[in-house]
């Protein structure tokens, strides 16, 4: 019904449109037939005539209005009638408007250019909307009524073709009774055998016979449950007895279980004690050989002396690395591993680490090269120890599978991370073997094992720590021909206007004089040396070329031409690069010991050049920069004598007047003997510990606000929450370091200094 009313309104509108265009060609068609009467009778000035024509004019049913207007506007003849009047006009007046105008210049053919007047004809449209609106009503209500008689007839067709079959099946699905509805089966309508519902019928059918054989499959699994029953039920009996014998036996191991339980954690306590105690013995003669170590390195010494010792004190540093990694199992264990963000230097990292392995190196014949771009940023921030941890792994485990050639270090900030390499010209790996590697307690194969020992545990805490580092640790490597570790960490630079030796720090004579190399192309550390070199702004040439610089020749010369150059040198000085770290040199000749360090350089050429300058680590700036900016007195609680000498020579190295006490009933005693602005306070000693000691101190209403902070070799888990228990403000571990006990000294310095 909805398409038939559609259908008839685009009828009606087409209708529409038409009876204007009629009403359009009737009006003209009747002024058309009235021209030349009407030209005629103006030109005849024919009064009669004209009103006769009008008057015929006015028989159409649509004129209302007649006239003949001569030349000069006067109106000759007129004739008029009035509108009719209906209460469906304005429908009338809205779709074709209520009068119409038409008018027609008035001529005879003999006088073509003689204008007689015009014909004016007014038409009401109302005789043509009455005869619209009377077809669009028949129109409507025929289609309606064809609408009605179409939609019944389809009824009818749909009924008998759809809706009976469809009840019928129906009907037949509503009596099939629940007991046994596999029996039933649906009867197809007749003559809709091949049509949709005959083939729905069949697949109703089809899934009745599948309940039907789905029943009888379960009705059958029931039949053999039942048989099984009385077994299970005897069953049952026979594993009840059994289960009431397996509890009393469960439950004397229950009460085993809780004496080995209570019995674990009492060795879990005792461990932890024992770690703790290990830590303290073994951390405070550490801290007196690291004191000692760091005191002998402030004064005058020998280049190669200084380099010996602070190989040893980087050792000495390496192993209470170590120390604290094996004391730190327990947050590895639980997933609290924390990591530090502090500044550091990664070129002073890479340098250390690198001179540490030098020594095992050597014994192999093998050199360690750092390859460091010269535009790395000074101070990055991260963790260095777990990076000097990851460092020490990688080349370690590349010293040990290389018998010859060279393991390399390059470092360089690729994409804004900090990237590492680590390459060796060792045995490398089989392409199975990369698979295995960064997994737990493996190596490559087991003949490397055999070969080569290790616990295959160092490159698995390298790639956690990376991990933990939001980092990425990638290995390359191939059947004797070495390996390539690539380590990308997303350090953020600390400084980045800060920077190390500037090419405007290098003296005039150094770079007048240049630098002559006598070490070939072949050599190892050249392409490091002659990088940095140029770095700085030093004229580089070969040594058989130029005989005015300071010239570079290796210690090591299978034909001593290194030697009989260096003594017939007529240049500024001669610098010996040493890859073996045992030269002997003598007169004004200084040692370039490698692994390349960027300091040592700049120091040996200007000493080659003849510029005196402070020793390292008695920078006087430096020194300067660690000075108290005014002398506190301070009470030092050590039980330790060699840690009472180290710490109190850092102290009073800093501008601070040093008091110690063997223990904590001493420190009571000098508190109140005198007056004291900070206390550093030892945590186990004999007699009186750090812990009662302060607590005391805090008894005491005039040492309320007085400083305590904690200095103690333990480093377990819980150690700084018992010093704040305790009473102490701060917490710093040993071994002593002189930055350390400075920040924590100016943090805890009171405003004033109080008077002796």
């Amino acid at each position: 019904m909805v398409l038939g009313l559609i259908l008839n309104i685009v009828q009606v509108t087409l209708d529409y449109f038409s009876a204007r265009d009629a009403m359009e060609q009737e009006i003209r068609a009747l002024i058309e037939i009235s021209h030349s009467p009407a030209s005629q009778i103006a030109y005849n000035i024919d009064i009669r005539l004209a009103e006769e024509l009008l008057d015929g004019l006015l028989r159409h049913p649509a004129t209302i209005d007649a006239r003949i207007i001569d030349n000069n506007g006067q109106t000759m003849a007129a004739a008029s009638q009035s509108s009719p009047e209906s209460r469906y006009r304005w429908i009338s007046d809205l779709l074709f408007g209520d009068i119409r105008v038409f008018s027609d210049d008035l001529m005879v053919p003999q006088l073509s250019d003689l204008s007689l007047g015009n014909l004016t004809v007014t038409i009401d449209t109302y005789h043509y909307g009455v005869l619209f609106l009377q077809r669009a009503g028949y129109t409507l209500l025929s289609g309606l009524l064809k609408s009605l008689v179409l939609t019944a007839a389809l009824l009818a067709i749909f009924y008998f073709v759809l809706t009976r079959p469809m009840l019928n099946v129906i009907g037949a699905l509503s009596r099939v009774r629940a007991e046994s509805p596999e029996k039933v089966r649906l009867p197809v309508p007749p003559n809709h055998r091949e049509d949709e519902i005959g083939q729905m019928v069949g697949i109703i059918n089809q899934h009745l016979e599948t309940m039907d054989a789905s029943l009888a499959q379960t009705r059958e699994a029931e039949s053999t449950i039942k048989n099984y029953s009385a077994q299970l039920e005897r069953e049952v009996d026979d594993r009840t007895r059994e289960i009431s014998e397996k509890n009393e036996a469960l439950q004397r191991g229950n009460r085993a279980l809780v004496r080995a339980k209570e019995d674990a954690v009492r060795r879990a306590r005792t461990r932890a004690n024992f770690l703790a105690s290990m830590s303290h013995e073994i951390r405070t003669p550490l801290n007196g050989v690291l004191g000692m170590l760091g005191l002998v390195l402030e004064g005058d010494l020998e280049p190669a002396q200084r380099n010996r010792l602070e190989i040893a004190l980087n050792a000495g540093q390496s192993l209470l690395g170590l120390l604290n990694d094996i004391l730190d199992i327990s947050k590895v264990e639980a997933g609290k591993l924390s990591l530090e963000s502090i500044p550091f230097s990664v070129r002073n990292l890479i340098e250390e680490c690198a001179t540490l392995h030098a020594q095992q190196a050597r014994r192999k014949n093998i050199d360690v090269v750092t390859d460091i771009d010269c535009n790395l940023p000074e101070s990055f921030l991260g963790d260095p120890t777990r990076i000097r941890q990851i460092l020490n792994n990688l080349l370690s485990n590349a010293i040990k599978f290389t018998e010859q050639g060279s393991v390399r270090i390059r470092a360089t900030r690729f994409d804004g991370n900090l990237r590492i390499d680590v390459i060796d010209t060792g045995i490398g790996m089989s392409r199975e073997g990369l698979h295995r590697i960064f997994s737990p307690f493996s190596q490559a194969d087991t003949d490397t094992t055999r070969l080569y020992g290790g616990t295959g545990l160092g490159l698995t805490l390298c790639r956690q720590l990376v991990e933990r580092m939001h980092g990425q640790i990638l290995v390359d490597s191939e059947e004797r021909r070495g390996t390539h570790f690539t380590v990308n960490l997303p350090l953020p630079v600390h400084d980045q206007h800060r920077s190390g030796i500037t090419p405007q720090d290098i003296p005039q004579a150094v770079r007048a004089a240049g630098v002559d190399l006598g070490i070939t192309h072949q050599h190892p550390h050249r392409l490091p040396i002659e990088s940095q070199l140029r770095a700085w702004g030093i004229p580089v040439r070969d040594a058989d070329r130029n005989q005015g610089g300071i010239l570079m020749v290796p210690a090591e010369s299978e034909d001593d031409s290194s030697r009989r150059m260096a003594a017939q040198w007529r240049g500024t000085g001669v610098i010996v690069v040493d890859r073996n770290g045992n030269s002997a040199v003598s007169g004004d000749q200084q040692v370039l010991s490698m692994p390349l360090r960027r300091d040592q350089l700049f120091h040996a050429l200007c000493a080659a050049a003849g510029i005196r300058l402070a020793p390292r680590g008695a920078d006087m700036e430096a020194l300067q920069g660690q000075t108290a900016s005014r002398p506190l007195s301070l009470l030092l609680v050590e039980d330790n004598q060699v840690n009472q000498v180290v710490a109190s020579s850092m102290l009073r190295k800093l501008g601070h007047k040093v008091t110690p006490a063997e223990n904590g009933k001493r420190a009571l005693e000098a508190l109140k003997a005198g007056d004291f602005d900070i206390v550093l306070m030892d945590c186990q000693m004999p007699v009186m510990d750090g812990y009662e000691a302060t607590r005391n101190i805090r008894e005491n209403p005039d040492w309320q606000n007085l400083p305590v902070i904690a200095v103690t070799a333990n480093v377990m888990q819980g150690d700084r929450d018992d010093c704040f228990e305790a009473g102490m403000n701060d917490y710093i571990t040993k071994p002593y370091n002189r930055a350390d006990l400075k920040s924590i000294i100016d943090r805890w310095a009171p405003p004033e200094t109080r008077e002796d």
